[in-house]
């Protein structure tokens, strides 16, 4: 598959086959996992864990043993590396046919935590199950997709804009820069929130959150971050697929911007 086939062909599976993950497949996952990067150089550690033997649960998930996680610490920018980074993994392990889903809250986090072996200053901030998804979804499954309309992206013109937040981007005129923007577009996100926003100026695309309330903590952590750490690695696989490695800065531009957005990061796509 093209990187744009595979974005489009994965879903969130929380119904499984039953079968256990095979042992060449966990082998791979885990050694891809291993050499994942991000880009601001924060390290990562990720570990398969099974239900069974660590206590593990989720009332949305049924049919599968095997678990990955990942715990890094605490610092600025970690939820940015952390989505761009199990982005990376989540890809990869579709390619193998895989399924998977980021679970953030629908878990006994203190057992997931306690399976990690989380240290003091460390954050273990999504998991998911990995198996082989079953044939026909359930209908709690169903459901859950309806409820957020999880196959459904916000028009093109409501996420990307053209030099300014006030003229919003048609595919037309972005032109070379549609189909990366389109790969961004359909980057999966916390109940479908689709929070980045993206600037295009002078061959630049500027990531921006736009906050919903509710996901951020007192204590500063913030899950959306997460989810433009997604949307940044969608771009990314994107350029790397056209032969172009993704260079990402940032220093916040000061463009103008609405009062309930957060520049995050800048990338040279042209």
């Amino acid at each position: 598959m093209t990187t744009m086939e595979l974005i489009r062909h994965r879903r969130s599976v929380r119904t499984f086959d039953g079968n256990p993950l095979g042992e060449e497949d966990a082998a791979r996952l885990l050694a891809f996992a291993e050499k994942a990067e991000n880009p601001y150089g924060l390290p990562i550690e990720w570990r398969l864990l099974s239900a069974k033997a660590d206590g593990l649960s989720s009332p949305v998930i049924s049919g599968t043993d095997a678990w990955i996680a990942g715990k890094l610490k605490a610092a600025p920018h970690a939820e940015e590396a952390f989505g761009y980074e199990f982005e990376s993994i989540v890809l990869f392990a579709e390619s193998l046919g895989l399924g998977t889903t980021w679970i953030a809250g629908t878990m006994d986090r203190a057992v997931f935590e306690k399976a990690m072996d989380l240290a003091p200053g460390e954050v273990m901030p999504c998991v998911s199950p990995l198996g082989y998804p079953a044939k026909k979804m359930s209908l709690k499954e169903t459901m859950m997709r309806k409820g957020v309309k999880a196959d459904v992206r916000l028009p093109f013109e409501q996420l990307f804009f053209d030099g300014s937040f006030d003229v919003p981007l048609t595919p037309e005129k972005a032109g070379a820069a549609a189909e990366l923007l389109e790969m961004v577009r359909w980057a999966p996100s916390a109940v479908n929130k689709q929070p980045w926003r993206v600037l295009l100026l002078g061959g630049t695309a500027h990531f921006y959150e736009k906050k919903s309330r509710g996901f951020a903590g007192k204590d500063g952590w913030d899950l959306q971050k997460i989810d433009v750490g997604i949307a940044m690695n969608h771009l990314s696989a994107g350029l790397a697929e056209r032969g172009a490695k993704a260079d990402f800065t940032f220093a916040d531009p000061g463009l103008p911007m609405p009062a309930d957005t957060e520049y995050i990061a800048s990338c040279l796509i042209y």
